[in-house]
């Protein structure tokens, strides 16, 4: 049998050693790149609210979730809520286009919630031919980060109008334009209507969750928080919650770990995030406060590594609400047409 296993092994060697020579390798690739690239993977939505899961992590290293991301589709406008790093990356990857990215609105400064800010710019300038700068839309502070990022994407933004021409990355089009907004209403185009309500985020203070409202569909959105009052106000009657979760009882086998290898700074990072964020059983009290359809959790602390460890993380959320509990993972699509109340979920 060992020999029998080991000629297979040898003859699928050569079958691949076979298929890469290089004629047929490079025909196999461009042939997948072809179409790849010409793909629009949001084209012939029905009309409606339609939400992509960019990045459902959190900085704890995670090889299969981005960080904070969500991007938002609803009639003509296209917009991101938080740009954590690799979740732009994503999209693209995934073949949703961004030339026609009509801003980013982030929840709060937190480095994981805006490291991907510079994708996100690049990739609607090149794609428009963007002649004026992206609105990048937050709490007091938001505009010291586009200032920021202007400044270091400054030299950046020259080459690229020099390499590529005005045709394609025209002067104007690579750089923020920040605007420090208090809670209200943020976003209103074109029957897309978003308001900025104040989450319990400290010491982050302010921070922000978004309801999202389009055309009668209803989300929202909790951004990052302990658990809040002011996240079932906003969300009563809404279509779904998305909630932010962390479940302490995994966390503390990583403070174990971190603590038993002598990592103390670490392992005190991990007990201190405890307090200002929301257990998934938190989450369910409020959705079922709110009266909600769904309940998607995201910014999912600790990783999992597998579904089997789904159970343990939502502990007794399921008791607690009686809707649908979704763990969002990065690709997830929800997809909520106008004058209905069907919720519809896919995957890009």
């Amino acid at each position: 049998m060992r020999r029998l296993g080991a000629i297979f092994a040898m003859l699928l060697l050569a079958a691949g050693l076979w298929w890469a020579r290089a004629p047929l390798g490079e025909a196999l690739y461009t042939r997948i790149a072809e179409g790849r690239a010409g793909r629009d993977a949001l084209a012939g939505q029905a009309d409606g609210l339609t939400l992509v899961f960019c990045g459902t992590g959190t900085p704890l290293p995670d090889p299969d979730r981005a960080e904070s991301c969500l991007l938002v589709q609803a009639g003509n406008n296209l917009l991101l809520i938080d740009a954590g790093d690799g979740g732009v990356r994503k999209l693209a990857g995934w073949g949703v286009r961004l030339g026609g990215l009509d801003g980013v609105l982030l929840t709060h400064l937190h480095s994981d919630h805006l490291e991907g800010l510079a994708p996100a710019l690049l990739l609607r300038w090149t794609g428009s031919a963007a002649r004026t700068p992206l609105p990048l839309i937050g709490p007091p502070g938001t505009a010291r980060v586009a200032d920021g990022y202007n400044l270091m994407l400054a030299a950046d933004a020259t080459y690229r109008t020099a390499h590529h021409g005005e045709a394609i990355a025209p002067a104007g089009g690579g750089a923020f334009a920040g605007q420090d907004r208090a809670p209200g209403v943020v976003w209103n185009e074109d029957g897309l209507v978003i308001t900025a309500f104040a989450v319990n985020h400290a010491p982050v203070d302010p921070a922000y969750g978004y309801r999202i409202a389009y055309r009668g569909r209803v989300v929202v959105l909790s951004g990052d928080t302990a658990a809040s009052p002011a996240v079932a106000q906003a969300a009563m009657g809404a279509d779904v919650l998305i909630h932010e979760a962390l479940q302490p009882r995994l966390v503390a086998g990583i403070t174990r770990g971190l603590a038993a290898s002598g990592q103390k700074r670490t392992a005190q990072i991990t007990r201190d995030i405890l307090n200002y964020h929301t257990t998934p059983e938190q989450a369910a009290d409020l959705a079922r406060k709110a009266g909600v359809k769904e309940l998607v959790l995201t910014h999912i602390a600790p990783p999992l590594p597998s579904r089997l460890f789904h159970a343990a993380f939502l502990g007794d959320a399921p008791e607690r609400f009686d809707g649908r509990i979704r763990i969002a993972d990065d690709g997830l699509v929800l997809h909520l047409p106008a004058g209905s109340r069907a919720i519809a979920a896919d995957r890009l």
